[in-house]
């Protein structure tokens, strides 16, 4: 039996070794060398086999790429190095500017770069244990993403396990989660003739895919990758950005073949104006090019901002623009009581998605463009993401086009409007104003808040009608018997709606700063506020001149934190949400009390191979002791920790006279306990 079982074990393992063969000629090289029937053939007598023997089945089996069981929600996880977003350019004047500000960095002449087409799908990391994917996550807010593993396993471009002499790395690699527009067509005719609502475009096709719960939807959807990126990979150093890419075709992963090396800027802009020419024939969608210095010593030594890196740069194209007829003119309130002007447009597909909704900001706007009811307009999405209009076409009036004035009351609850000076838009004064209410549920609920599902604007709408919410501390408060008594409220519909709302609890501090609207905060402010302040009760008593020493926080955000917690309604908001348990700070206040930072102040940086930590592990210990972690070696550099092979950083910190920790000492710096007394002598001890 031992031995039947043996020739099983080998049979399994050669279709494994020719399906994934074929997997990487079709999906990665695009060369398959056999039909679809032969293909099927061989997946079919694998799955037969792993049925009957069950216990032979491995998590990089190409058969777990048709979708396991539903999972019941989605993880998260902690990126090692964070996945930071780009700077953009919106002119080819600003990629001069770009190459300019790198070359005076660098004190060089000439600088090489890469141009890259930039995907228009979603971010995610890849990480590979010995060869075999392991772990996956989306970009989330750069810090924490979504583990999205099981969803990723069933991408075929994707290898789950690493062969030949790549086949015991340790390694991390980025890349952009896309759907082509093909399938993305496919899939919109089979979701419309369902009856259901087909997506707006690729990419929200793409990551609505990619955060199914059944990993078998996301199979179906026929989602691809192209990587563009390494975090890190163990005993592999690179001394440019072009190696890595060539690393990562040869280790198996889908390079974008359009990337091209340049020698100076003008050879990137006219790949930049190629490309803005060209897209429309690519068989994906492209927002863009992203351009990043060649050489990896050159970027360590341009290092990064807070927002990205200052050796990379996104290239975005000009919008598209279409022609439409406003039909009519709506008013919106926001969840600041905002009053905003909608046009109701004749629908026309502008960069992949219908649009019949365009904002007209406000009432200057409206008479600065001289838009009337009826006008012929040109639209664009500005950034392509929200549709504008751009100008009227006023030589096709027919002369029974109505002009439009904003209302002087409320359209929702018929309340006073009033407008500031200094402000161009009309605010309802009525704090209770429905609409006012419902926008800010909406809000809190949101992703990037607190991250409710299920309660979007029609459940919102139905928790207000029944009178059950006046703010969103109430939505702690529902209850079982109060929701099964509204329309479309199943059992199933209330259960996860509940649980839902009891997760949110231990949101992120970050995630409650967004979703309690402050003015002016959004999603990079409320972290950056989070990391700084700690908790609710430090950041409610800030001064205005404390918000503005942070960097980053001007005047017209640190007035505005001022402002909201003087609001009486918003700190009884706040004493209701933390009365039933939602997450406050980052850490308990008896904690922020008497935990020590013994690196406060202490600036480090990081260079050559450590054994022990990876760089981005070492850099989250040193920052959770109160240290920050730089690129760049200066005389404010307090500590060089050096691994195996160190590059320039190590003999600018000899030059610089900069203290050196190898890596033993540096891990004994790390190990030492935290005591209040002795936080200041602890350094001088460890280096003798």
């Amino acid at each position: 039996m031992g031995e039947d079982l043996g020739k099983v074990k080998k049979q399994i393992e050669e279709l494994r070794d020719k399906i994934r063969y074929h997997n990487h000629l079709y999906y990665v090289l695009d060369n398959p060398e056999i039909s679809d029937y032969k293909y099927d053939n061989l997946m079919n007598q694998l799955i037969d086999l792993e049925a009957k023997h069950q216990e032979l089945i491995t998590p990089d089996s190409p058969t777990r790429r048709v979708g396991a069981q539903p999972i019941a929600a989605f993880g998260t996880i902690t990126h090692t190095i964070p996945m930071l977003s780009l700077n953009n350019s919106y002119s080819i004047e600003e990629l001069r500017t770009f190459d300019l500000r790198v070359r005076r960095s660098l004190s060089l002449d000439e600088v090489q770069y890469i141009s890259e087409l930039k995907i228009d799908g979603l971010a995610v990391s890849l990480i590979y244990e010995g060869g075999q994917f392991v772990r996956g996550a989306t970009r989330g807010d750069g810090f924490v993403g979504e583990d999205v593993t099981h969803n990723l396993r069933t991408i075929r471009s994707i290898p789950l396990r690493l062969s030949g002499e790549f086949s015991h790395l340790d390694l991390e690699v980025r890349g952009e989660v896309y759907m082509s527009l093909k399938d993305f067509q496919r899939l919109n005719e089979e979701k419309v003739s369902v009856g259901e609502e087909p997506f707006a475009n690729p990419r929200n096709a793409a990551a609505g895919s990619l955060r199914q719960l059944d990993p078998r939807i996301t199979a179906n959807r026929r989602l691809n990758i192209f990587l563009y990126g390494i975090a890190y990979v163990r005993g592999k150093e690179f001394s440019t950005h072009w190696e890595e890419l060539e690393f990562l075709r040869k280790a198996g992963f889908v390079v974008n073949p359009e990337s091209k090396l340049s020698s100076d800027i003008k050879d990137v802009i006219s790949f930049c104006e190629h490309w803005g020419d060209m897209r429309d024939r690519l068989p994906y969608e492209i927002d863009g090019i992203v351009v990043k210095v060649d050489s990896l010593v050159q970027q360590e030594r341009l290092g990064f901002t807070a927002k990205g890196p200052r050796w990379a740069i996104a290239y975005k194209f000009p919008p598209k623009q279409v022609k439409t007829r406003v039909k009519d003119i709506i008013i919106q309130v926001g969840r600041t009581g905002a009053l905003t002007p909608l046009a109701l447009l004749e629908p026309v597909e502008v960069a992949g998605s219908i649009v019949s909704k365009a904002t007209l900001h406000n009432e200057d706007y409206i008479k600065e463009k001289n838009i009337r009811i009826g006008d012929m307009v040109i639209i664009q999405k500005a950034g392509d993401i929200i549709p504008e209009v751009v100008k009227v076409l006023k030589d096709e009036r027919q002369g029974n086009e109505d002009p439009f004035k904003m209302p002087d009351i409320c359209p929702v609850c018929g309340g006073e409007v009033s407008r500031s000076d200094g402000e161009a838009t009309k605010r309802c004064l009525n704090i209770s104003c429905a609409a006012r209410l419902k926008e800010s549920l909406i809000h809190f609920a949101s992703r990037d808040a607190m991250d409710i599902e299920g309660l979007g604007p029609a459940t919102a709408n139905q928790l207000i009608d029944a009178g059950l919410i006046h703010d969103a501390g109430d939505l702690y408060h529902l209850n079982e018997e109060m929701l099964l008594k509204l329309e479309r409220m199943g059992d199933k519909s209330v259960e996860n709606l509940l649980k839902a709302i009891e997760e949110s609890k231990g949101r992120d501090f970050s995630r409650l700063l967004i979703g309690l609207g402050i003015r002016h905060v959004g999603k990079e402010g409320a972290q950056l506020l989070a990391r700084h302040f700690k908790s609710i009760e430090t950041l409610k008593s800030a001064t205005f001149e404390e918000l503005k020493k942070i960097h980053e926080i001007g005047d017209v955000i640190a007035n505005s934190i001022v402002s909201f917690f003087k609001e009486e309604r918003n700190l009884y908001l706040i004493q209701k949400l933390k009365e039933v348990g939602v997450k406050m700070g980052i850490e308990d206040s008896t904690e922020l009390s008497t935990k020590e930072l013994p690196f406060e102040d202490k600036v480090f940086v990081l260079t050559g191979k450590l054994e022990t930590l990876t760089r981005g592990e070492a850099q989250k210990r040193i920052e959770e002791l109160g240290g920050k972690v730089s690129s760049n070696v200066s005389k404010k550099t307090d500590f060089v920790v050096v691994g195996e092979e160190p590059g320039l950083k190590y003999d600018r910190a000899l030059e610089l006279g900069v203290t050196i920790l190898k890596e033993p000492k540096f891990l004994e710096l790390l190990d030492k306990p935290i005591e209040k007394k002795a936080v200041r002598l602890s350094f001088s001890t460890l280096l003798e």
